[in-house]
């Protein structure tokens, strides 16, 4: 069973956070993606964003399978509310739901797309002849033009690829990629990855490079990408001397924001109970 907050005649976001509100105290059903069937709507912090931030960008790998509220999920978001959202580990279901939620629940409006490069009931659920698509997806509070999906030639153990898109940040436009690369000890495969994803970022001066990486700084399948670009994280860097703030909960850095003709004006690693990945977000100069 779903409820459905309607807005027909509602402006603006304080009386769309009042609805969330009400429904807090009346508790939600959201169907399959809570493990209970039974989640409460949770409240945004106190110094959360009113409304989409339009120079932030975000990565987040959002764990897929797992047992998360998507209404948890879209709660995250919205607290940090950024202009532009890659999620990776995403399934066509659970992305479309966070969207809604954050439309109906927070007023934040988001156009997507989505880079699948599977269909699996292990990772997405469904049924045999209809399997859920997973892979990444791009939030954008502005619309999105060009999108490309790209398959890597070899994805390791699991197909990967990933996807681009044209859209604004802070009113300029910009190409947006989104990648998940070859997990675990597959450093080969993930340095031909890389080799795919930089050969195409190279083609653009302004460019935004989010993603789940699997590999620390330093690793040698990284180097193409540092070539072109730089993380938002001021310490962070290839050299062995770099400080780099870990973005899992195994104390590594995995995520980055790689930023190719932008400068960064704040970054932020956010821990999150609901994946073992944390949110990063950056505000661009």
């Amino acid at each position: 069973m779903w409820i459905h907050i309607e807005e027909a005649t509602v402006l603006g976001r304080g009386t769309r956070l009042l609805a969330g509100a009400m429904t807090l105290a009346c508790m939600v059903l959201v169907g399959a993606s809570a493990p209970s069937g039974f989640l409460s709507v949770r409240s945004l912090p106190a110094d959360a964003a009113t409304d989409v931030v339009p120079n932030r960008v975000m990565t987040w790998n959002i764990c897929n399978p797992c047992e998360v509220s998507n209404v948890d999920r879209a709660a995250e978001i919205a607290t940090y509310a950024p202009q532009v959202i890659g999620l990776q580990e995403a399934c066509v279901r659970d992305v479309e739901r966070i969207r809604d939620y954050l439309e109906s629940l927070y007023g934040l409006v988001y156009h997507v797309e989505y880079g699948t490069v599977l269909r699996h009931r292990g990772r997405c659920g469904g049924v045999p002849w209809n399997p859920g698509a997973f892979g990444q997806a791009l939030l954008s509070a502005a619309p999105m033009t060009d999108r490309v999906n790209v398959e890597y030639p070899d994805g390791g153990s699991e197909d990967r690829g990933y996807m681009a898109v044209t859209t604004l940040v802070d009113g300029q436009s910009v190409r947006v990629f989104n990648t998940h690369l070859a997990h675990r000890r597959q450093e080969a495969v993930r340095a031909d990855q890389s080799g795919v994803l930089a050969a195409d970022v190279a083609r653009y001066d302004r460019a935004v490079v989010l993603g789940d990486f699997n590999a620390v700084p330093d690793a040698p399948e990284l180097d193409r990408i540092w070539a072109l670009a730089t993380d938002t994280d001021p310490r962070c860097h290839p050299s062995p001397a770099g400080t780099c703030e870990p973005t899992t909960d195994w104390h590594s850095k995995f995520d980055y924001i790689f930023l190719r003709g932008f400068a960064p004006l704040e970054h932020r690693v956010q821990p999150s109970p609901y994946s073992d990945h944390h949110l990063v977000h950056t505000d661009l100069a």
